[in-house]
């Protein structure tokens, strides 16, 4: 449910054509900083991945970089 939820999340966000793109993996990454960190954010609107880049110092390195592709596209 929570990588449904993520996913619904990245491709509505600011982020929408790489989204598409992400692997299971990738979706992973974050995962578990997406539980820890953004777990009450309403989906919507790229409010998840502003989450995650507040956060951004407390993200795990597999996130970061997945986030970090992100921002380059």
């Amino acid at each position: 449910m929570l990588r449904i939820i993520l996913t619904a999340v990245l491709i509505c966000g600011s982020t929408a054509v790489y989204a598409q793109e992400l692997t299971a993996a990738q979706r992973d990454a974050c995962m578990g900083d997406y539980q820890k960190f953004c777990k009450s954010v309403t989906p919507g609107g790229g409010r998840i991945i502003a989450c995650l880049a507040k956060e951004s110092d407390k993200l795990t390195p597999a996130c970061k970089k997945v986030l970090a592709a992100a921002e380059k596209k």
